[in-house]
């Protein structure tokens, strides 16, 4: 089974325009207070979104900062754009791949993914690059769903895996917590209200 970029890629471009339509009740019963918890955390005047998708962060963006948005996906950028343009959000949103970010060490005061890391080929590579280019003492915020931490429904979710990966280019057995550790930052925490699955992680350069 493929699991490069170019392969993801083009299965997120296929599921673009029907991307929030899919996530709907997910997003309203789950990821939509997420979001605004991690939103409130965000600290500095430049910050970078990895996996910007459709744009489901926009209601959420700090008014005072100044951010910058990127995929890998031109089908989920044309819908981030079109949000863009209806929502009057200031945003500038670029084409770029996470596992090589093109933007120099220390540009940003915080980076925020939200469910991303399920996505990357190779998650600590990317992990590495955010840490690159976050400035020394700014912070990373992941919202991840996770392998969890449940013997039985670990087995579950590994087993069921391939199929999600197959479908749409998502993991759902990754140990981003772990990932992230290996990554080189200063310190890393988990939001107190995090459950077993979804997780807000707090990561310090």
């Amino acid at each position: 089974m493929k699991t490069d970029s170019a392969s993801i890629q083009k299965r997120y471009d296929r599921l673009a325009p029907y991307f929030d339509v899919i996530e709907a009740m997910m997003e309203g019963l789950v990821f939509k207070t997420w979001r605004k918890r991690l939103w409130a955390k965000v600290e500095g005047e430049h910050v970078l979104e990895v996996g910007v998708g459709t744009g489901k962060n926009f209601d959420y963006y700090p008014e005072e900062a100044r951010i910058t948005a990127i995929d890998f996906s031109p089908g989920m950028l044309k819908q981030a754009a079109d949000h863009k343009q209806r929502k009057g959000i200031e945003v500038e949103l670029a084409q770029m791949d996470v596992q090589s970010l093109c933007y120099a060490d220390n540009s940003f005061d915080t980076v925020v993914a939200t469910c991303v890391f399920c996505s990357v080929p190779a998650p600590v590579k990317g992990l590495r690059e955010l840490h690159r280019v976050c400035k020394p003492g700014g912070q990373v915020l992941l919202l991840e769903h996770v392998l969890s931490s449940r013997p039985l429904i670990a087995k579950v979710m590994n087993f069921l895996n391939p199929v999600v990966v197959k479908l749409v280019g998502a993991n759902i057995n990754r140990n981003t917590l772990r990932n992230i550790k290996a990554a080189g930052f200063n310190s890393v925490r988990v939001d107190e209200q995090s459950g077993d699955i979804i997780k807000l992680i707090e990561a310090r350069k």
